[in-house]
């Protein structure tokens, strides 16, 4: 799938390029605001945001180059998947080291539940809170679970909210596992 396409219910979704970053990453900003996750990694109130941003920042980044994020009106809902290639992000975070020890102990969590052999990861799910309830979730998530089915490869993503897990079974997902950080609660999914 390459530039836009339209899902079955009028939505545009299309490929993420870096013209998309800065709303992009408004939106993540945004919509993790109060995501357990967010507020895990990023515990000073002073300097939140900013690394929230860098943050979101470096995680789109990592996904334009290989062509794994879509987006709906230019970045209002966005999807961050990583293919069966693995995680492509390599540059330096720019985020206090506070904060990239929390994110290290979180992925050394996460890492175990998900499977060695190729899939498709869905890093970042992400709505504008301005737009929220309009299923654009749902919409711009689907490219790549579509192409996760046409490899014949299964998707993965976790989720620190107890709200989401929901969410995302209504969508057709499955906890598949659950862990911990600290006093942080983490959800593995699989489709």
């Amino acid at each position: 799938m390459t530039g836009v396409e339209a899902t079955h219910d009028g939505i545009v979704v299309e490929r993420a390029t870096t013209a998309h970053r800065s709303r992009a990453v408004e939106t993540v900003v945004a919509a993790f605001d109060h995501d357990p996750a967010f507020r895990y990694f990023f515990r000073d109130p002073v300097t939140r945001d900013a690394e929230a941003a860098a943050f979101a920042g470096y995680l789109f980044d990592a996904r334009v180059a290989p062509a794994t994020a879509w987006v709906i009106s230019g970045g209002d809902s966005l999807a961050m998947w990583d293919g069966p290639g693995g995680w492509a992000g390599k540059a330096a975070l720019p985020v206090s080291d506070e904060a990239l020890a929390r994110i290290d102990a979180y992925e050394r969590a996460t890492r175990p539940l998900l499977p060695r052999t190729p899939h498709w990861y869905l890093g970042v799910l992400a709505t504008h809170p301005a737009h929220a309830g309009r299923r654009l979730g749902r919409a711009v998530m689907r490219p790549g679970l579509a192409a996760a089915a046409a490899g014949g490869l299964p998707s993965y993503l976790e989720t620190t909210n107890p709200g989401n897990v929901a969410l995302y079974q209504r969508s057709g997902w499955t906890v598949t596992g659950t862990t911990r950080v600290d006093d942080l609660p983490i959800w593995v999914l699989t489709q």
